[in-house]
């Protein structure tokens, strides 16, 4: 039953939300128009979303003049739901650093820092590892990049393969580790535990019982960071190619 906090939207069902290349371009700010479909979208139906990123990137995001991600959407949630808020207020959170320990984490680190150096791409820049609160994102250009530099990039590895390659190696090597290794947008893979990925986040709504859970997301292939939460047997998925599709499905499912 869904509880009274929600008795205001006629269809009790969520629908959540993919961040980049789903409701906006690549760490681009959300469009005047798509918020303006989603403040519709929310009149009748639960809304949320779901990045990968910490929480100051996907409100960054979604944050226009006079409003934060946290008052646009019912569920907000970061790092894939360690981070997370309902109705503004935030539920309880989880960390990488708790679950691997430091030594183990040392280990791994010191291996990726080797194997970028060691790895000979057109060029580089800065900040390889991005320690977060629930996983590591590692990029082997370096997430300092310009946005030219990572759509060059991104053309090279769909060539040479860079970041699949990598993966490979880093689950061999750490097996033991209870890892998963997932690649997403367009310069680096994502590292966390096995069972951290979006699928997180449906711990936080399982209380409510809604009718459906609808997932909207862009990398929804197998290997791909939304792959997961799209194919679980608890959600209805939606794959899009950018967010003019996403506001297309959106129209036609919900009369817009």
């Amino acid at each position: 039953m869904v509880s009274a906090v929600f008795a205001d939207r006629p269809i009790k069902k969520l629908v959540l939300f993919d961040v980049d290349d789903t409701l906006t371009r690549p760490r681009q700010l959300i469009s005047q128009e798509m918020m303006d479909l989603l403040r519709a979208l929310r009149k009748k139906v639960i809304t949320g979303v779901v990045g990968g990123s910490d929480f100051v990137k996907v409100s960054e995001q979604l944050s226009l003049p006079g409003s934060t991600a946290v008052d646009e959407f019912d569920y907000t949630f970061a790092e894939n739901g360690l981070t997370a808020f309902k109705l503004g207020k935030q539920l309880p959170s989880q960390s990488f650093i708790k679950f691997i320990g430091e030594e183990r984490y040392k280990t791994l680190a010191n291996f990726i820092l080797h194997y970028i150096a060691d790895l000979d791409i057109p060029i580089k820049r800065g900040t390889f590892i991005e320690f977060r609160n629930g996983m590591i994102n590692v990029s082997p250009l370096g997430r300092n990049a310009t946005m030219q530099e990572r759509n060059d990039f991104e053309a090279y590895d769909k060539q040479h393969g860079v970041r699949q390659a990598f993966v490979n190696v880093l689950r061999e090597k750490f097996s033991d580790y209870g890892l998963t290794f997932s690649i997403g947008g367009k310069i680096s893979f994502d590292v966390f535990p096995s069972g951290w990925d979006k699928t997180y986040c449906l711990r936080h709504v399982a209380d409510e019982e809604f009718e459906e859970i609808h997932f909207f997301g862009d990398s929804t292939h197998k290997g791909g960071n939304d792959h997961e939460i799209y194919s679980d047997p608890r959600t209805i998925g939606h794959s899009v190619k950018g967010p003019a599709e996403t506001a297309q499905i959106l129209k036609e499912l919900f009369e817009l």
